[in-house]
């Protein structure tokens, strides 16, 4: 899998499952740190990466030539 895919891959199933956790956590309680909050940041980071293999597929190469 190249570079670009793995990125999309593993953008899209981050941010997936930050908006499970932001959309249907609210209820669960923990001590530290809300499961919400931790949702939102989940899925900018999913949507963050997604965009960098986007970017790779944009300027066409991969990880070949650094």
């Amino acid at each position: 899998m190249s570079a670009m895919g793995k990125n999309l891959a593993t953008g899209s199933a981050t941010f997936v499952v930050g908006l499970l956790l932001w959309r249907y956590a609210g209820d669960i309680e923990i001590p530290v740190f809300t499961l919400t909050k931790v949702g939102v940041v989940l899925m900018v980071i999913g949507a963050l990466e997604v965009g960098y293999g986007i970017f790779l597929a944009a300027r066409g190469t991969g990880t070949a030539n650094r």
